[in-house]
């Protein structure tokens, strides 16, 4: 069913934008953020704990069709770590985007592979040439 503002209707954490493959029961991609605080950021969770940034997060993947996996902060030079099933590479692109332009926290995203996936790329036969090689490609 669905509801006025485009999503499946259902509790705002299981609302998923029509047409994403978690609507459709398709497998989503498994996504790495990583990042860091600017001071605001911190002073952000200094107001608001551990919790409510989590909290914040999951509604974030949520909105963009998707579900957070886990979520960890952490010390050294990335102080969160968040695993998300993501719908498509634009939804985590759009996600990432806003934590960014909130100027609250940097963020790099990295895709993760399955070990299943990583056996079916083993048996793929690009061709490739490196600088300075001479030869066909």
């Amino acid at each position: 069913m669905r509801a006025t503002d485009g999503t499946l209707a259902g509790p705002r954490s299981e609302r998923v934008p029509v047409g994403c493959p978690a609507a459709m029961g398709e497998p989503m991609g498994k996504y790495l953020f990583t990042g860091s605080f600017t001071q605001a950021g911190a002073h952000g969770i200094i107001a608001e704990g551990g919790s409510g940034r989590r909290d914040a997060i999951a509604s974030l993947c949520a909105s963009a069709g998707g579900r957070l996996e886990s979520y960890h902060f952490a010390f050294g030079s990335d102080d969160f770590f968040v695993i998300a099933d993501v719908p498509s590479p634009e939804a985590a692109a759009a996600a990432a985007l806003t934590v960014s332009a909130s100027g609250a926290a940097s963020v790099r995203t990295i895709v993760l592979m399955t070990p299943e996936e990583m056996d079916v790329a083993h048996k793929l036969s690009p061709h490739y040439r490196a600088p300075g090689e001479i030869g066909e490609s």
